[in-house]
């Protein structure tokens, strides 16, 4: 595909053009969902957290078995 350049002016009424086509969500819509990737992190947060200490302790333990 052949390379064809744009004068700048007629590039930014091009991006002007598509971003009015784009649906953008309602400050509620927006403030739902920053909670709830907010509120998923944490639970992944403390599952990961519980797995690790989890793990930890099972290798520490096997270790020790040798002792």
């Amino acid at each position: 595909m052949a390379s064809k350049t744009t004068n700048p002016f007629v590039f930014l009424q091009q991006v002007r053009a598509e971003t009015a086509k784009v649906t953008w969500p309602s400050r509620r819509e927006a403030m739902i969902s920053t909670v709830m990737v907010l509120v998923f992190a944490v639970i992944a947060m403390i599952f990961f957290f519980t797995a690790d200490v989890a793990m930890g302790y099972a290798i520490e333990r096997l270790l020790s078995l040798g002792h």
